[in-house]
């Protein structure tokens, strides 16, 4: 699996968030898996303008076009932007409030 992919032009498959994750109006989120290997899978993932919130996965993720913010539920807050590369632990609760769409690319253990 030697390969790279361009993923700021990666297709999407979008779909409407649980709406109780929407506390604005249901958003629709894009979301495309680029590889599975025996212990990550990478992918894209976009988010248009707008606030949800998302009870997360151990991730590593890398915003390549966008901006906003997440907040969590003990009041932290990470500033999204081109390059920032940030790092979720399973079960923190969070809000994304994105002023920008967002995409960032995804890497979850498997």
């Amino acid at each position: 699996m030697n390969t790279a992919y361009d993923a700021a032009s990666a297709d999407l498959e979008y779909t409407d968030l649980d709406p109780a994750q929407c506390p604005d109006g249901v958003l629709a989120t894009g979301v495309a898996t680029l590889a599975e290997t025996s212990f990550c899978d990478v992918g894209v993932w976009e988010h248009p303008a707008g606030r949800s919130t998302d009870v997360e996965a151990d991730e590593v993720f890398v915003v390549l076009s966008g901006r906003g913010r997440v907040v969590f539920s003990d009041g932290r807050e990470l500033e999204l932007r081109p390059g920032t590369v940030g790092v979720l632990q399973a079960g923190a609760e969070t809000t994304w409030i994105v002023s920008e769409a967002l995409r960032k690319v995804w890497i979850t253990p498997r």
